[in-house]
């Protein structure tokens, strides 16, 4: 049994298909099928079969790729054993990370590790909660949320890391009506017009528990991902949104308005696949992450929002 059969049943099982894989890996369908074949007639038994996609794992295919993490993990702690004796740690590491976060905590990561041998390679994209584990076959770290649980949904196989626990606040313009207050509730904003995520997207639990604690559903004008359109939309009083305290900007043009009377908060999450968790420059990574975090945490309130809030 090698380990590069494992990686390949591993890869195959969360990427779906073959030329997925081929994709991701740079290799072609045809060299990665006469891999199978090769393991198959090493091990004695098939891997994969026919199917509507493509091929799927056999039941043996799914023990092995189950086990793969296992094994890679166990080599992965060899190695960082054998790497703390070399001194710091040292390598490239992938990051993914939904934008917000990324504004809040890539900045002060990269200042702490400013003096090390790490390199970091930082990819973004905004993603349904359930989304983000698949892509942590992609990047050593994928930094993730849910407002539901510490461990985004789908993600309970991977190793997991909450970095920050940051406030979901309301957005409304300067002007408005709401904008003295200290706090707001459900009550407060539920007949507003509102700018909102698409369902699926963790602010949307949000959005439900107003509706939920009301009995009344939101006015949703448009529904947008991007923080920053959220902001322009709400700028120009097309309504009212949810934005994170710590990653959005401080403007004179809106204000940010503790939401209370519902759980308005989500964890920021650090993913990884058990075996790159174990490498000992990711494992940095992560110490960094959690630094900037309960850094960020511990910042005073910016003056803008300082006058909309009286939360900590």
């Amino acid at each position: 049994m090698e380990v590069r059969h494992l990686e390949l049943l591993r890869d195959l099982r969360d990427r779906g298909t073959l030329g997925a894989v081929a994709a991701a890996t740079y290799r072609t369908p045809s060299a990665l099928s006469q891999q199978l074949r090769t393991a198959e007639k090493e091990l004695g038994v098939k891997l994969v079969e026919p199917a509507s996609r493509g091929l799927r794992l056999t039941w043996a295919g799914e023990i092995l790729a189950d086990g793969a993490d296992d094994v890679l993990t166990a080599l992965s702690r060899v190695q960082a054993r054998l790497d703390e004796g070399t001194g710091m740690p040292a390598g490239t590491v992938r990051i993914g990370t939904l934008p917000s976060a990324g504004a809040a905590l890539i900045p002060g990561l990269l200042t702490r590790l400013r003096e090390s041998l790490i390199r970091i390679e930082l990819d973004d994209f905004d993603l349904a909660e359930s989304d983000y584990a698949a892509r942590t076959a992609d990047a050593d770290i994928v930094i993730a949320h849910s407002l539901i649980a510490d461990v985004p949904l789908g993600a309970e196989h991977l190793a997991s890391r909450v970095l920050l626990r940051e406030p979901i606040d309301v957005i409304v313009p300067a002007g408005h009506r709401l904008a003295s207050r200290a706090e707001l509730t459900p009550q407060d904003v539920v007949g507003e017009p509102w700018v909102t995520v698409p369902r699926g997207y963790p602010f949307a639990t949000i959005h439900e528990r107003i509706e939920a604690a009301t009995g009344r559903p939101l006015d949703r004008v448009v529904e947008v991902r991007d923080n920053r359109l959220v902001e322009s939309l709400v700028e120009q009083g097309h309504g009212i949104g949810l934005l994170p305290r710590y990653s959005t900007p401080a403007s004179v043009t809106y204000r940010l308005v503790p939401l209370t009377g519902v759980q308005a908060t989500r964890a920021i999450v650090a993913l990884a696949r058990p075996d790159h968790a174990a490498r000992r420059a990711v494992q940095a990574v992560v110490e960094g992450l959690v630094d900037v975090g309960r850094d960020l945490g511990r910042a005073p309130r910016s003056e803008s929002n300082l006058k909309a809030s009286t939360l900590g």
